[in-house]
């Protein structure tokens, strides 16, 4: 279990982290969630007492990291898979750390056969691809068989099979009962591989909530309407205080819209003597939650995301 309370850290008069409050539970897999910039690494480092808190104070296991006396068997992390002497192989990088606590070799092997590394563990790291170093960073954070694990991007770099492993290893992890904390910034994986979600932005917490409650506080709901009188009925639907969005020119007669459901439209759109050939509401996901928390957080914005409210028409959505 991780547990902060009141976490802080400043630099100069930046503030990094705010005053945050939260806490990782041992069997369900917990994603960290936020725009660069967030404070995710800055309290994943304080975490590992990598960075000191300005205030507050954060646990692992019932006390900070740096006082347990074996620590890669409580806590495993992947924070900087690349921290890695380039002239090692990778055996032998595990082999060192497996060392410092007395680990044998055959552990080495175990975590060197369950990451793939199998071809490879003899190669020096320097030649390795992003995705290799991944890999063995996961298997420098499950070398001592922790109680804990922390994993900051373990997706990057990854091919799909590699995605996919980490989702079912993450799960699995979970699924014994031991606390497994992620991050990552695609949130399409992340709403597969977790079960609850803490969101960031400008180092305060925006929400700390199951992934399903998350995902169904987003206000977006949407309905799907395709219709062969898309005007007579968007009219009726704006005056009925709907808001109705054009998604794509090549589809003519199809309509997005929110702030209605499907059985409302439906009743306007007899109303109004319209036809319907689709009326389809469109759920919510974890990626519309992610943009709405985080619209006011975001360090850098592009004009994608500015234009991403313009309609067809130009109207703003």
């Amino acid at each position: 279990m991780i547990e902060a309370q009141g976490l802080s850290k400043h630099y100069g008069n930046t503030t990094a982290v705010d005053r945050v409050s939260f806490t990782v539970r041992p069997g369900v897999v917990t994603g960290f969630l936020g725009p660069n910039g967030a404070g995710k690494s800055t309290t994943m480092r304080m975490i590992m007492g990598l960075d000191r808190p300005s205030a507050g104070s954060v646990t692992v296991n019932g006390r900070p990291y740096a006082r347990h006396r074996s620590p890669l068997t409580e806590v495993g992390a992947l924070l900087e898979a690349q921290a890695v002497h380039p002239g090692r192989t990778a055996r032998a990088h595990l082999r060192a750390l497996a060392a410092t606590h007395g680990l044998a070799d055959r552990r080495v092997d175990e975590v060197i056969d369950l990451t793939g590394l199998t071809a490879v563990a003899r190669r020096r790291v320097g030649g390795f691809s992003l995705g290799m170093g991944q890999r063995l960073g996961i298997a420098s954070a499950l070398l001592g068989d922790p109680h804990t694990l922390i994993l900051d991007e373990p997706v990057n770099g990854l091919d799909p099979e590699g995605v996919l492993w980490v989702r079912r290893l993450a799960r699995s992890l979970a699924a014994e009962g031991r606390t497994v904390f992620l991050s990552s910034h695609l949130m399409s994986e992340m709403a597969l591989t977790a079960d609850h979600v803490i969101v960031i932005g400008r180092g305060r917490i925006l929400a700390d909530a199951p992934v399903t409650d998350v995902v169904e506080a987003a206000s977006r709901r949407a309905v799907t309407v395709r219709t062969p009188g898309p005007s007579t009925l968007r009219d009726a639907l704006e005056r009925a205080g709907a808001g109705v969005v054009v998604p794509d020119v090549a589809h003519t007669g199809s309509l997005e819209v929110t702030g209605l459901d499907a059985a409302a439209i439906g009743e306007i759109a007899f109303t109004a003597g319209v036809a319907l050939h689709e009326l389809t509401p469109v759920a919510s996901t974890l990626e519309d939650a992610y943009l709405e928390l985080t619209a006011d957080a975001v360090e850098y914005r592009t004009d994608v995301l500015a234009a991403a409210g313009t309609t067809s028409t130009g109207k703003q959505s």
